[in-house]
């Protein structure tokens, strides 16, 4: 939701392409995470182990954020682009949060696709 914001307020701003497309992109990539654990192909395509392909996606998307809505915020060209940097570092503190939960719940050595209970 806070891409689509930051995409709202870049797109309502005119702003350059780089930061629309950025919040675009970025969206687009959750919804299709959101859809593929919500479909549970994570368990039928077992070849790729998808909590850190999304460890990777949120990394990748924080660095992006970081240069691409500080760039937007320090020109800040008008309202609507200074609003969209805003919500694109909001965004930026979420995917390194989404990292660190994310890899901190992992097991690289433990079974795939279910959870064992403790012992």
């Amino acid at each position: 939701l806070v891409a689509a914001v930051a995409f709202l307020c870049f797109a309502a701003s005119r702003a350059p392409g780089a930061f629309t497309a950025l919040a675009v992109m970025e969206a687009a990539i959750t919804v299709l995470f959101f859809f593929l654990y919500l479909l549970r192909l994570d368990q039928k395509l077992s070849w790729l182990f998808w909590p850190l392909a999304d460890v990777f996606n949120s990394v990748i998307a924080a660095l992006f954020l970081l240069v691409v809505c500080l760039f937007a915020v320090i020109v800040k060209t008008n309202n609507g682009t200074l609003a969209g940097g805003v919500f694109g570092l909001v965004l930026l503190v979420l995917c390194v949060v989404d990292a660190v939960l994310l890899f901190r719940k992992i097991s690289i050595d433990g079974p795939r696709g279910t959870n064992t209970p403790a012992k």
